[in-house]
């Protein structure tokens, strides 16, 4: 599948590049440029005053036009030159490969954009939601770099088995509900499966507790005081609805804090509280005390713990610096903390993020299993053994040794070699004719294997995901369900060329368009379409036709008496039309 690269995306992994799927520009109708700019419209009117200052200045500087939705291809000429891209994508990606695209500094961009009847908020991501929510934003420097830095963390965060099925339903409610006709029931049943999978999760996973900081940062974050809040999440930004009502006081304003990883959120409903940073600065703080919390920084037996349970790709380090990635299946613990490991399936051993010679997932096909610790009754760690401790302790080449660790783990075998890391210390020790045990259980025995074993006194890091991206094949995602294309039928096709012409009469494309007939049509045809007649309008009082205008805003009266919920629609339309002209008129 072939999309428009550049040196930001030149640079992404292939189990990133995976998600990545060409702009369909052509796809998108007339009806959907006019969502997207009444949209932006109404946006610029109120964030002008209401978000955070980088907001108006992020438009200008990321080429985000009012009129137009944009171009993937002209997005990323600007980018480029505050060190971003841009990449579009269908419908949600798993959290972890979300954030591992902001840690390459690529924002991921939901192509699609929401239908008129969801114009204001729409549960799945769209090209307002991440083109006018989330770039603009990322021009302020301070905050771009938060960004990224929460991507770089958050794409080591362990999940747990419920994580991803949450994703999933998520994921599909969000495709049913902006799919056309989709029954009211089925959408109850999706819903109500979030709920109750909401309600049991368990204990959270730390992909899950760093989610909540992104959407309480990213997606609805607030800036300033709790008094005098300005709006900087994507969310907020693009939903001209939510926008406007968590200003209100029946939105609870809460200082941000490291508290906002332990409140959960409800996508399917506007939010009953936000969180207020006093700078993005202050951002970056609370993330750097939260990755403290994770299995990242802290390792130990929690650590390998995690990765257990997620049943997932995932990697350990040991205090000398060697990184064992593969699926871990069992620890064996003394006195709380972990005294043998064992993974299953393919494994490999690296150092620093680059896998060791002879030791990929072709050497450990089946699994990797390997003592922590201190020798037993020796208080000096192996890794800090001088070449003299060695010798005195017969771990040398050719001898036949009997390693009994604490937490009972005894390695019998001849030793073959030994490998070293840039520090001189010992990371791995080879044996023939081997056998490893724990109390009276073999863990391992073979005279015709080679045994590794891996040098460490503690684990110091567990995180998601390989050491080496090139360890293993990780282009494997397979896309459970699409967003949902529906063709249009032979009135709606009639209803975006009507859509299409008053789009290049305003233009300039064709002005010989009879707007009259137009309205006329829509009057007589689509006496439901609120979006078109509020054009036709603007363009009614920029050709001086006060009566054509009044003609209109009549109907629209109709439109609201019969559609009570679009009544704001049409006023907050029509009043920017208005407004704009008194403006004019004033200078």
């Amino acid at each position: 599948m072939k999309y428009i690269s550049n040196p930001v995306l030149d640079k992404l992994p292939a189990h990133l590049q995976q998600y990545i799927k060409p702009q369909d520009y052509n796809g998108y109708s007339a009806i959907d440029q006019a969502v997207w700019r009444y949209v932006m419209r109404k946006n610029v009117d109120y964030l002008s005053k209401m978000a955070h200052a980088s907001y108006l200045e992020g438009l200008k500087k990321t080429g985000i036009s009012i009129d137009h939705i944009p171009n993937m291809y002209g997005m990323n000429r600007i980018l480029k030159e505050i060190g971003w891209a841009a990449v579009a994508v269908d419908g949600f990606i798993p959290p972890s490969a979300f954030m591992e695209f902001q840690a390459y500094n690529v924002l991921v961009i939901a192509s699609d954009i929401r239908q008129l009847d969801h114009i204001e908020y729409t549960p799945a991501p769209d090209i307002i939601h991440e083109g006018a929510g989330h770039a603009p934003i990322i021009a302020n420097p301070e905050y771009a770099e938060y960004l990224r830095r929460f991507g770089e963390i958050g794409c080591k965060a362990i999940s747990n088995a419920k994580d991803y099925e949450l994703y999933e339903a998520v994921r599909h409610l969000s495709i049913i509900k902006e799919a056309p006709g989709t029954p009211q029931e089925e959408i109850d049943k999706a819903e109500k499966h979030i709920e109750d999978l909401q309600n049991n999760m368990g204990e959270p996973s730390e992909i899950a507790l760093i989610r909540n900081l992104h959407w309480w940062t990213v997606e609805y974050g607030l800036i300033g005081t709790p008094e005098n809040p300005k709006i900087y999440g994507a969310g907020l930004l693009s939903s001209i609805g939510e926008s406007a009502w968590c200003m209100t006081d029946k939105v609870k304003k809460i200082p941000y804090s490291i508290d906002a990883a332990y409140t959960s959120f409800d996508i399917t409903q506007p939010q009953p509280q936000l969180f207020v940073t006093p700078d993005f600065a202050y951002l970056s703080q609370v993330l750097e005390e939260f990755a403290n919390t994770m299995a990242l920084r802290r390792g130990g037996l929690k650590g390998i713990q995690k990765l257990i349970e997620s049943k997932e790709l995932g990697t350990i380090e040991l205090s000398t610096g060697l990184q064992i990635s593969g699926n871990f299946d069992s620890v064996i613990e003394h006195e709380g903390k972990p005294a043998f490991f064992q993974t299953v399936g393919p494994t490999a051993l690296s150092f620093r993020e680059k896998e060791l010679v002879g030791h990929s997932t072709k050497q450990h096909a089946t699994g990797f299993g390997s003592p922590i610790g201190k020798l037993k009754g020796i208080n000096l760690a192996i890794e800090d053994m001088s070449p003299l401790d060695l010798k005195a302790y017969n771990i040398f080449e050719g001898q036949q040794v009997s390693l009994e660790f604490e937490g009972h783990i005894k390695v019998s075998g001849e030793i073959i070699t030994g490998t070293r890391n840039l520090q001189g210390e010992i990371i791995l020790v080879t044996f023939k004719n081997c056998r490893v045990s724990h109390k009276d259980k073999v863990l391992f025995e073979s005279n015709d294997e080679l045994y590794n074993m891996a040098v460490g006194r503690e684990i110091v890091s567990a995180f998601n995901g390989p050491a080496d991206l090139n360890s293993f094949d990780l282009v494997t995602h397979k896309v459970s369900s699409s967003t949902i294309k529906v063709k249009a039928d032979s009135a709606q096709s009639k209803l975006e060329q009507y859509y299409e012409q008053i789009r290049h009469f305003r233009e300039g494309k064709n002005i010989t368009i009879s707007r009259h007939k137009v309205f006329e049509a829509i009057r007589d045809d689509y006496p439901n379409d609120w979006l078109l007649p509020v054009e036709l309008y603007e363009l009614a009082k920029e050709n001086g036709d006060n009566d054509f205008a009044q003609e209109i805003a009549a109907h629209l009266e109709t439109v609201k008496l019969n559609h009570p919920k679009l009544g704001h629609l049409i006023d907050d339309g029509l009043n920017l039309v208005n407004h704009k002209f008194e403006t004019e008129k004033l200078k």
